[in-house]
């Protein structure tokens, strides 16, 4: 294994660690106490940023020998995942925003799926990432901790929060 890309899987665990503590201690404690179109809201927020996987496209961001698959499989799956969350965002809080943003969740995270998939299959090296780098060791790692957040949200939460029904029972 070259040694870029030991380089290239530290950053990515070390981004995991981070956002992880990161998410443990400041945006899951503050979005367990909202009802589920609004803790959903600000999750949806963040990935309506998703366009940025277009910069797999653009040449001089990336090297020349990116692989092809890789790069239009990432960059087209990204923007119709900000596509749904944007989507999914404007139909919140009824019914239907929910069931939209189930499919921007199941959609973004196979996405992202596909994209290791893609850059695996494909024999990507992290110096062909250029300056988009910074895409699968900061931002990939935040986006899979917000899906896993955004499904927690979408199976547990009730119509209303917890601490809110634990208050009337007193």
């Amino acid at each position: 294994m070259p040694q870029q890309m030991i380089w290239f899987f530290v950053s990515i665990v070390f981004s995991f660690i981070a956002w992880g503590i990161v998410a443990a201690r400041y945006i899951w404690p503050e979005l367990r106490l909202r009802t589920r179109a609004e803790a959903l809201r600000p999750l949806l927020i963040l990935h309506s940023f998703r366009f940025i996987g277009l910069a797999f496209l653009v040449p001089g961001v990336v090297s020349a020998d990116l692989p092809p698959a890789f790069a239009h499989s990432a960059a087209y799956g990204d923007i119709i995942a900000a596509i749904l969350a944007l989507f999914s965002l404007q139909l919140l809080p009824s019914a239907a925003g929910v069931a939209a943003g189930w499919i921007f969740n199941l959609w973004g995270l196979a996405d992202i799926l596909n994209a290791f998939y893609q850059a695996n299959h494909a024999g990507l090296l992290a110096g062909q990432l250029g300056a988009a780098y910074f895409l699968p060791t900061l931002v990939v790692p935040l986006l899979l901790i917000t899906h896993g957040l955004a499904f927690r949200i979408l199976l547990q939460h009730q119509a209303k929060p917890a601490m809110q029904e634990s208050q009337h029972l007193a």
